[in-house]
């Protein structure tokens, strides 16, 4: 048994899950008054996405399970102690994170997100899943909250907040980032400058598409 398939983590997870699954982020009416130009326009804009995830701010966005397994295994594989997050949202995937920090020992997991409403909800979560005492949760934007007081060597990156922010939050990050580590893009898709970034041969990692959301990434030493 691992904290992520046990109690009282799993049935936590598994209502969270179940609780996202009924709620459709484009049928929400402060998202479903935008044109589908205004909405594409929204999430690639560097200055309009805190617009759009406020309008969003009811709905968990979570990682896939699938995608919240493979944080889990990448961590315990790698035997992670440092893991830094963008966009915290309810805590889902922060949860499986800071489960595999819990079974490798411990460590720390500073997570950033600029919606109040859900600073507090990802707050009870991890209360609740028993990992609050491994997680840092900086609220504000993380272009200020990840931009200062950063350990020195983080092992593996999840960005799974507004996808133009993609390339800037590595630019804040990366040379903390030790050899081996990894970056885990959820949704990459959205963010061409980042996958551009990331595949060209000599940006300093390898990279490739995971599954259907997902781009893997490690920091080549």
């Amino acid at each position: 048994m691992t904290t992520l398939t046990s109690a009282p983590l799993a049935t936590l997870l598994n209502r969270l899950f179940e609780e996202a699954d009924t709620v459709n982020p484009m049928a929400i009416p402060a998202v479903a008054e935008l044109s589908e130009a205004q909405l594409q326009r929204m999430m690639q804009s560097k200055t309009d996405y805190a617009d759009l995830y406020g309008r969003l701010k009811d709905a968990a966005l979570p990682v896939s399970r699938a995608t919240g397994s493979l944080l889990y295994m990448l961590a315990r594989s790698m035997r992670a102690h440092v893991v830094v997050e963008f966009g915290t949202s309810f805590g889902i995937s922060t949860l499986h994170l800071a489960a595999a920090l819990r079974d490798n020992g411990g460590g720390l997991l500073i997570t950033s997100e600029f919606e109040p409403s859900k600073v507090a909800r990802a707050r009870e979560n991890l209360q609740a899943g028993g990992l609050d005492d491994l997680v840092e949760i900086r609220a504000g934007d993380a272009l200020q909250t990840l931009g200062r007081d950063l350990p020195e060597k983080i092992d593996l990156l999840l960005l799974d907040g507004a996808k133009a922010l993609y390339p800037d939050i590595l630019d804040l990050v990366e040379s903390r980032l030790r050899p081996g580590a990894l970056i885990v893009a959820d949704n990459a898709d959205d963010s061409p400058a980042y996958l551009e970034r990331v595949r060209a041969p000599a940006s300093g990692y390898l990279s490739t598409p995971f599954a259907e959301d997902v781009e893997l990434s490690i920091r080549l030493g």
